[in-house]
Formats: C-alpha cells, sequence, structure tokens
C-alpha cells in the first residue's frame, strides 16, 4: 500500500475581505490541482469581520471540503487570527498567509521546494512593495534596523508574515502561550532552519488596507518590547552615566565656587537643566511602564483568542449519526 499524501494546511486570518476571498479560493485552488503530491486544507479565519466575509467562508467550505471556517467572537489582530488557525491546523506543514493577496498562493509551491530540501522554517523576504506609502516604507526600514540591533539579529530584514513551517515548528510556537504575541518575534525565537524567498509584494487585489499607522506601530512596539530587554538596560547605563556626571560636575562646580564664589546668574541654566532631568526621568519612565504593561497582559491570563463558530464539513462528516 502506497503511503498517505503529505498533508499541507493553510491558515489565512480574514476581516473584512469580501472582495478578495472567492479570488484566493480560486487561486489556491489552481495551487492545489498542480501540487499533486500533497494533501491540502485551508483555515479561513473570519476576525471580527462586518460584511459578508463570513458568509463567502461558508459557501467557500460547503463547495469544498478543504476549505474550512472559524469565526472569531471579534477582532483579535492578526497575530491573534494566526494562532487560532496553527491551533486548529493538521498538516505536516502549514502555510501563513494574508486573505488580501499581498501574498500570493503562487509562491506555495517555492515554499514546498524549500521545504523539500529540509528547511523548516520557510518565509518571503519582501524585496519591495507596490502599494505603500513613503511613511510605511520608512517605519518598515527603521522597524527593521532597531529590531535587528535589540534581539540579536533574530528578526531578518523584510521577513513577511508570509511562510510555510514544519509541523515542529508549528508545535513549538504553539507551546508559546504569551498573550502580547508577535509571530515574526517568535519564530525568530524558536530558532529551527530558515530559508528566505525574496519576492516583491503585489498589491492588494481589493479594497482597503486594514494596517493603520497606529496598528503598525503598536505591533512594532511588541515586537521589539516583547524580545528585547536591551531598552531597559539602556535605562540603567543611562542612569548610571547620569549619575557619574552629575558627581564630577558638583565636584567641579564645588571648587569652582570655593575660589570664586557663588554667583548670581545663571538662573536660566539651572532650570534647563531641572527641565532637561525631568523629561529624561519621564522617557525612563514610559519605556518602564511598556514593559510593565506586557506584564500585566500576561498576568491576566486571558485567552489569546476566542472562537465564535466553526465551519468544517471534515470533522461533521466523521461525526457517527443521531
Amino acid at each position: 500500500m502506497s503511503s498517505p499524501r503529505p498533508l499541507v494546511s493553510v491558515v489565512t486570518p480574514a476581516f473584512n475581505e469580501e472582495e478578495c476571498i472567492p479570488e484566493l479560493v480560486d487561486r489556491l485552488r489552481k495551487v492545489f490541482d498542480d501540487e499533486t503530491y500533497y494533501e491540502f486544507e485551508v483555515w479561513i479565519i473570519e476576525n471580527g469581520s462586518t460584511d459578508s466575509t463570513w458568509n463567502l467562508i461558508k459557501e467557500a467550505a460547503a463547495n469544498d471540503q478543504r476549505f474550512n471556517g472559524i469565526r472569531m467572537s471579534r477582532n483579535f489582530g492578526a497575530d491573534g487570527a494566526l494562532t487560532a488557525g496553527m491551533d486548529h491546523a493538521r498538516g505536516d506543514a502549514v502555510v501563513l498567509m494574508a486573505a488580501d493577496l499581498q501574498d500570493p498562493p503562487e509562491l506555495i509551491p517555492e515554499f514546498l521546494r524549500q521545504w523539500e530540501r529540509g528547511y523548516e522554517n520557510v518565509y518571503m523576504i519582501v524585496e519591495s512593495r507596490k502599494d505603500s506609502s513613503l511613511l510605511r516604507r520608512v517605519n518598515s526600514a527603521v522597524f527593521y534596523r532597531l529590531a535587528a540591533r535589540l534581539t540579536d539579529r533574530r528578526f531578518p530584514r523584510n521577513a513577511s508574515d508570509f511562510r510555510l513551517i514544519d509541523r515542529k515548528v508549528n508545535d513549538a510556537v504553539k507551546s508559546m502561550k504569551e498573550r502580547g504575541r508577535f509571530l515574526r518575534g517568535l519564530f525568530g525565537w524558536a530558532g529551527f532552519s530558515t530559508k528566505g524567498v525574496p519576492h516583491q509584494r503585489p498589491a492588494r487585489f481589493s479594497g482597503e488596507s486594514k494596517a493603520t499607522t497606529k496598528t503598525v506601530m503598536d505591533l512594532a512596539k511588541k515586537g521589539i518590547l516583547g524580545h528585547s530587554y536591551i531598552p531597559l538596560r539602556v535605562i540603567f547605563a543611562f542612569g548610571v552615566a547620569l549619575s557619574l556626571s552629575s558627581i564630577f560636575a558638583f565636584m567641579t562646580l564645588a571648587i569652582y565656587w570655593l575660589l570664586y564664589g557663588v554667583p548670581f546668574a545663571g538662573y536660566g541654566s539651572i532650570v534647563s537643566l531641572v527641565l532637561l532631568a525631568i523629561g529624561v526621568v519621564s522617557l525612563m519612565l514610559g519605556v518602564v511602564a511598556e514593559y510593565v504593561g506586557l506584564i500585566y497582559e500576561e498576568v491576566k491570563q486571558r485567552p489569546i483568542y476566542l472562537v465564535s463558530e466553526e465551519y468544517d464539513l471534515t470533522v461533521e462528516s466523521q461525526e457517527p449519526p443521531d
């Protein structure tokens, strides 16, 4: 008897993507038809949409049992939705991608070829972005440069969330239950053999991007603070340097005052230094507050996501009749 074909799970979150879902389903089917050595399943996670995204997901699942749907109770962010899909994925390999088709399904075969060569974490390297604004490109460049320096280069430059991971990588990241999730950081921390595949990121197939500047900045903050202690160490080092400088300045001024007396002039300089010191202390407290906020989220131990409804005909067909 021939051994069963390897199963590949595709996980994709969808938030108000009614214009993209039909095209996504069609293009995935074409990829599946070409990759006859593998079996496939798809988990589309409806992430708090207000349009007809969920109905389109159920329609795709009703027409093709390889497609399954998970409906979240609200929007839990892209990483929360991806985590839900990873928890449900049954494949020997798991593909994580966006539903807006900026992660082209046609790149999945190349991911599979790299997986066949032994790589356990294959991700897309974004060579360029067709529809990104100048601000978005600058933000991305600054983030990757900072992240590389502050996390011992665990964040590859321009690495995308679009990736194929081996089952062992999926299980390893699933075991990490932290609430402030930044999956790219978790994959980098987990290690395993990795391979980047350069590719130009296309424009969205339809609709508008849900990644606002605030969302991207918040994700970047979680990525850096959640995977690096260097900002805290910088605060400590700066505090030591400031203390030593203050002692040296006090000794210098004390000698000057003994020799020449204390002049009345200098009131403005004193006020400026006091204000500068207050600003520096406030900045330090702000960094510490961000870490405290992350700790607060972990201490509450709330679930990473909540599922409102599932649509999986493969499971239903296995249930015994009443």
